[in-house]
């Protein structure tokens, strides 16, 4: 079989994902666990990680963009520089997402490398998660129960002279200025190195190894993503997949998500001799396990868990739905948006961390609220 320029991506993609998988499981990496950890006891070590990341991302893309090796204000998948404003979708969805990871015990990425440890558990949330995507983006769910509401407040970016929703291009806009890609440089350098302040001023996090190892690790994932795709090879990928037979999925410009792949993956394994289905996100579902499971079992950490309770069972399977609707509709995830989406300074994807973060925080409140009622 010939070796194609889309047989390399998806090897590239999935290689690179079994090094996040093993890193994430090392160093417990976890966006769910950053929030809990700021909330219950003021560490924010694991937050700082997680804005290391996307600091990290966002000067890869940075330098990327500035080269002329990657151009994300074109099609991305998903389309997150998009001058349609769809901030419903994104305030919605990132609250159901923020809820969900809650009560699944943590958010799509860590629910993986959860399964890759033995973790039976997550792999219930896993399985019903991938139904709630599947039928988000492959049945009429969406358009019936969420379009009619949400599609009416869209707010069209390109009527107001802002060609995309990056951040740069909105605050021109707003003053009736003209975009400049050279502004949006400069306040993309502006936003990377306030976050960088933000967590290097941690004394703790400065002498945290795993902390710095995982933002790092988690950030540069990303930027491999957008090149893989954007870059030179992703070039290639699309002239092959418009001239193949039959056409790949999703050969678009993209990076690490982790919620529309479960949907995808449901997708191809309902026809699984159709191996066009498999696309970059399904090849980096199976990488983050993959890594995972590597890691656990060469260091003896693969251990077998289930349920305590059918309420302890109740609470997971509704968290995975939620977390496999609200990511469908928000079009991301902890990963997918907060990291890969905030990489390309889009204000959508700035809207949605911010709405996730909040689900998650008021969950966790209830839910200490409930325990201390019953106590």
């Amino acid at each position: 079989m010939e070796f194609t320029a889309h047989h390399q991506v998806l090897g590239a993609v999935f290689i690179v994902a079994v090094i996040m998988g093993a890193v994430v499981n090392k160093t417990h990496f976890c966006t769910m666990g950053a929030v809990s950890d700021w909330v219950n006891i003021g560490d924010t070590g694991r937050m700082r990680a997680w804005v290391f990341a996307m600091a990290v991302a966002l000067l890869g893309v940075i330098a990327l963009e500035a080269t002329g090796a990657i151009n994300l204000s074109s099609e991305t998948f998903p389309p997150y520089r998009s001058a349609n404003f769809a901030w419903p979708r994104y305030l919605v969805g990132g609250l159901m997402f923020g809820i969900g990871m809650v009560l699944a015990s943590g958010c799509g990425n860590k629910t993986l490398v959860r399964v890759g440890s033995g973790n039976l558990k997550s792999l219930a949330v896993l399985l019903v998660a991938m139904v709630a995507s599947y039928l988000m983006l492959w049945s009429p769910l969406f358009e019936k129960a969420f379009l009619p509401w949400l599609q009416p407040a869209n707010i069209n970016l390109a009527q107001h002279g802002m060609p995309t929703q990056h951040a740069g291009d909105v605050i021109s806009g707003l003053f009736g200025q003209a975009s400049s890609k050279a502004n949006n440089t400069a306040l993309a350098l502006m936003v990377a190195m306030g976050m960088l302040i933000f967590v290097l001023k941690s004394k703790d996090f400065r002498g945290s190894f795993d902390n710095i190892l995982s933002g790092a690790v988690v950030g540069l994932v990303i930027v491999a993503g957008w090149y893989l795709t954007g870059g030179p090879l992703g070039q290639s990928w699309k002239e092959y997949a418009e001239m193949a037979t039959d056409i790949p999925s999703r050969v678009q410009v993209q990076s690490y998500t982790f919620v529309s792949p479960m949907g995808d993956t449901v997708r191809y394994l309902l026809d699984p001799t159709k191996l066009s289905l498999i696309n970059f996100g399904v090849a980096a579902l199976a990488g983050v396990i993959a890594g995972s499971f590597i890691y656990a079992v060469a260091t003896k950490n693969f251990r077998i868990e289930w349920f305590a309770s059918l309420g302890d069972f109740v609470h997971h399977a509704i968290g995975g739905a939620l977390m496999g609707v609200g990511g469908v509709l928000s079009m991301g995830c902890t990963v997918g948006q907060a990291i890969t989406g905030m990489s390309t300074l889009a204000i959508g994807s700035m809207l949605t961390f911010v709405a996730i973060v909040a689900g998650a925080v008021v969950t966790m409140k209830v839910q200490y609220w409930r325990m201390m009622r019953e106590a």
